[in-house]
């Protein structure tokens, strides 16, 4: 438990007594409710606010929801569960849906039409949601884990472990991505949405580093950062406390990168026939059916078959650089410094003691 000083507290200890000890001071305590206000405040309300301020946080934060919410539909029109399998919300996409070819809007029951096998267009990109948004995730989280600890941990200690970090970040950016992933999917032929993800971004972490690695060599100089080696804090604590927090801006950016990489290369892996499919489930084999079976290139009456798959991938693009874009206020210490002055000045301006001045 911590105690603090109240103002008249210190305002007391101020005045002397004839003996020349300090007046008699109040004591608070606080409580530990009142310290996770504190950090709820100061780590997530303002955080918050601030970034909700930007108009671009808005609509790229109600995409990416609406995604995640499409990946919960299908998640809970395919459950097994006792409960959930009375649920069904959008069936799976199944041949003899509706009538095969059926164009955009020509049957509201199929607003975004059928496939050639009368598949649901609709059902197909709401049921390949939950293994894109798996991929993302589990490809975008190792990317910037292996990138946010060779690249701080070579800039921050220096000296050999960084020349044996920098030098193993040099010869991953050295090997084509894509030839890479195509050769490692071949001879993998990987079934698990995590364990594609990872292996399409697999050297993607390298260029990440090097970029980290350049802002912690700027950062280690600044005073605050010499006054914590100076006081003998460890070196984990420094990262945590003084190196991480202004590399964030980075780490979001690039975690968007590494998230559209994703997204790009698994639809072109399944486009091209790489990796190996069932049924319908990526947007990348609604793309290579429609270009096999329907010669959707070459037939005007098939084309919606490619764009509709595609509408997707750039809307959820999109969502993610916006959100991205927006989130950059949560770290620019200019735009945060005048959002708390605007703050600062709302709250004088409704404070009656002010009221009373004027």
């Amino acid at each position: 438990m911590r105690v603090k000083r109240t103002d008249d507290a210190r305002a007391d200890g101020d005045a002397r007594t004839d003996g020349g000890m300090f007046a008699r001071s109040e004591i608070t305590e606080v409580t530990r409710k009142q310290r996770f206000g504190e950090w709820f405040s100061e780590s997530i309300a303002e955080p918050a606010r601030i970034a909700w301020s930007d108009w671009r946080t808005k609509i790229g934060l109600s995409i990416i929801l609406l995604f995640l919410l499409m990946g919960l539909v299908a998640w809970v029109s395919a459950s097994t569960w006792w409960l959930l399998d009375r649920l069904v919300l959008i069936e799976p996409p199944i041949s003899g849906q509706g009538h095969p070819r059926l164009q955009p809007l020509e049957d509201m029951s199929h607003p975004l039409g059928t496939d050639m096998n009368g598949r649901d267009m609709i059902s197909g990109i709401v049921h390949a949601t939950p293994t894109m948004i798996q991929m993302i995730l589990a490809g975008a989280v190792f990317t910037i884990i292996v990138a946010t600890i060779v690249g701080t941990v070579a800039g921050y200690k220096g000296g050999r472990t960084e020349t044996v970090l920098m030098t193993l970040s040099d010869v991953a950016m050295t090997i084509p991505g894509l030839p890479l992933v195509i050769v490692l999917v071949v001879l993998i032929e990987p079934q698990s949405p995590v364990l594609i993800g990872i292996i399409i971004t697999i050297n993607v972490w390298a260029g990440i580093a090097r970029t980290i690695h350049s802002q912690v060599l700027s950062l280690r100089e600044n005073a605050y950062v010499e006054a914590s080696r100076t006081m003998g804090i460890g070196t984990r604590s420094i990262i945590q406390k003084d190196i991480l927090p202004n590399l964030m801006p980075y780490v979001l950016v690039n975690f968007v990168y590494a998230s559209r990489r994703v997204i790009y290369d698994s639809v072109a892996l399944y486009f091209l026939g790489f990796l190996s499919f069932r049924g319908v489930e990526n947007w990348g084999v609604m793309m290579n059916l429609a270009y096999e079976n329907a010669s959707a290139l070459l037939n005007p009456n098939a084309t919606y078959m490619l764009l509709v798959p595609m509408m997707p991938i750039v809307i959820l693009s999109f969502g993610l650089m916006l959100f991205a874009q927006g989130t950059d206020r949560l770290f620019n210490p200019r735009v945060r410094t005048r959002h708390e002055g605007e703050t600062k000045t709302e709250d004088d301006d409704t404070d009656p003691m002010t009221q009373v001045a004027q």
